[in-house]
């Protein structure tokens, strides 16, 4: 609480948390893709993007978790086992956004350059992992006119109408009481994927 106390004293909205934890910060706990629309994709591109990363994750044996960002795009991650360093898990990330977009070329795109990077599409966005970079926390409300919130989806929804303007400051913690933490796996001990496992053996 002092440290929420503090952040906001500061004038924070959006939170934004490392990968890791301060024990061991270059071992992140988590790999995870940024679903951004560029010029002219729209969100329900976003949400068959999302599907199309869930399920090449559960092809490897991976268990996928999915939010909104809260603004334009959402947030696909994976609970790993900690192990491998900050590096390597941005390399499996981008061998698979690279893999994904050049199977769905007119859905989604690897590109990072912006002035190279096509319009209409999705932005598989694997940079996220790098050292550094950080992506609005879970529930955390972000400073839109809606005050819209990052909000944890069932595979369900994402394959449903779910809309990020449908979870909002007034209505997320009616959400959490009535279903749960959707988000609770991704700190739970087990279930967590051996990443180090796919790296030793090429299955990136």
């Amino acid at each position: 609480m002092p440290s929420l106390l503090w952040v906001i004293n500061l004038g924070c909205i959006d939170l934004n948390q490392r990968y890791a934890t301060c024990d061991d910060v270059d071992r992140p706990d988590y790999v995870h893709f940024d679903l951004d629309p560029g010029d002219g994709a729209t969100f329900e591109q976003v949400r068959e993007c999302a599907l199309v990363v869930r399920d090449a994750l559960e092809t490897l044996g991976m268990k996928p978790l999915a939010k909104t960002s809260g603004s334009r795009s959402m947030h696909v991650y994976v609970p790993i086992v900690r192990g491998p360093v900050q590096r390597a898990v941005g390399t499996f990330a981008k061998a698979l956004a690279v893999e994904l977009a050049s199977r769905h070329p007119a859905l989604m795109t690897s590109e990072y350059r912006v002035a190279k990077r096509p319009q209409g599409r999705v932005l598989v966005d694997y940079n996220q992992n790098r050292w550094g970079s950080t992506l609005a926390s879970v529930y955390s409300v972000r400073p839109r006119p809606l005050a819209t919130v990052s909000t944890p989806l069932t595979w369900a929804e994402v394959a449903g109408r779910a809309k990020t303007e449908d979870f909002r400051i007034e209505n997320v913690p009616a959400r959490v009481r009535a279903h749960g933490d959707l988000w609770k796996p991704l700190l739970a001990a087990r279930g967590r994927t051996d990443l180090d496992r796919f790296l030793r053996h090429g299955h990136s």
